[in-house]
């Protein structure tokens, strides 16, 4: 029996799979597996449903994917979501061969389409992305930057910074001693 699969875009988070898993359970609709953006099902359901879930979906903020593109598009981003917020350490392969491994299409394919469509490259998507978890990491204030830099596969702590701040338009010391500031002065209220 062959599973299908449903795709389901803005799914980023442990969250949005249970909330996805509570929807199809609600909706009597069996599945096999529940992923970041994907739902398999080990048969096709109604339109009527496909309907329901879709509006369900869309109430949490969530939302029903029906053409290819859309779809590669948020395999992208789930791959690379996963890749940096999901895992312990960077893949060890450069991002390009990862993502064409994962995702079973030529790079400069995937990296077409999303440019395309997103308007920005993949690199910069996993730049915004490897900088959104470096400030969770600062601010967690559980490891250094050198640590930082080596879990997310920065050649070094300075060109870590220099993203950092071409990003953010702060150092990231500077980024951190604003977090401390901000926790100083609500402690005093």
């Amino acid at each position: 029996m062959e599973n299908h699969k449903i795709h389901i875009k803005y799914m980023v988070s442990l969250r949005c799979i249970m909330v996805v898993k509570e929807e199809l359970k609600s909706l009597d609709i069996l599945y096999s597996s529940v992923n970041l953006g994907e739902v398999e099902i080990p048969e096709k359901i109604s339109a009527s449903k496909r309907e329901a879930l879709g509006h369900n979906l869309k109430k949490i903020g969530l939302e029903l994917l029906d053409d290819k593109k859309s779809i590669l598009i948020d395999k992208i981003k789930n791959e690379v979501i996963k890749m940096i917020h999901h895992s312990e350490s960077m893949p060890k392969v450069n991002y390009s061969d990862h993502m064409s491994d994962k995702l079973g299409y030529d790079y400069t394919y995937l990296s077409n389409i999303f440019s395309e469509v997103q308007g920005i490259t993949i690199q910069q998507f996993i730049i915004f992305n490897k900088i959104e978890k470096v400030k969770e990491l600062l601010l967690y204030n559980e490891l250094n930057l050198t640590e930082i830099s080596y879990q997310l596969d920065y050649s070094s702590v300075s060109h870590l910074s220099n993203q950092f701040k071409k990003v953010t338009g702060l150092t990231p010391s500077f980024f951190k001693q604003m977090r401390e500031l901000r926790k100083n002065n609500l402690l005093k209220v």
